[in-house]
């Protein structure tokens, strides 16, 4: 069985590398929301925008998606729909369920967050080397559908 002594001392751990590089994709993506608009977006916002999607989410379907508690994610889209990024509307299969939408400045602000995930994936390809990147998204893509079956 592996030990700690048997990881590789050229590089950090996987859970460091995965951390690291989420801060550092978090802090570029949040980067230039000011500019766009987006002042009022937090961090923790991204959560919720990383996972709703356009077709409309149930809560409870959001909150697993973005792997946070219930009310976590209540609260979460509870501000977005102050800050008009969010709409509740009744579910047309469960009158008595909401589904969750973007509205119009929402689909926008998703739109200039998906340009900007081009941007930071296109800046990191040309960093770490195309193939290298392309290989690393391609692996950690199969490991993950490995791990959650898929």
């Amino acid at each position: 069985m592996p030990t700690s002594r048997d990881l590789p001392e050229e590089r950090l751990a996987i859970g460091q590398l995965l951390v690291r590089l989420l801060h550092e994709f978090r802090a570029g993506l949040s980067a230039p929301a000011a500019d766009h608009g987006y002042a009022d977006l937090r961090p923790p916002h991204l959560h919720i925008f990383g996972n709703v999607g356009v077709d409309g989410v149930r809560l409870t379907e959001l909150a697993a998606r973005a792997q946070l508690s219930l009310a976590t994610t209540s609260e979460l889209v509870t501000e977005l729909q102050e800050l008009g990024y969010l709409e509740r509307s009744p579910d047309p299969n469960d009158r008595r369920a909401k589904l969750i939408f973007p509205t119009s400045r929402g689909r926008r602000a998703l739109d200039d967050a998906g340009d900007r995930v081009a941007e930071i994936e296109g800046h990191w390809r040309e960093l770490a080397g195309a193939d290298r990147f392309d290989v690393m998204c391609q692996t950690m893509q199969a490991l993950l559908d490995r791990l959650t079956g898929h």
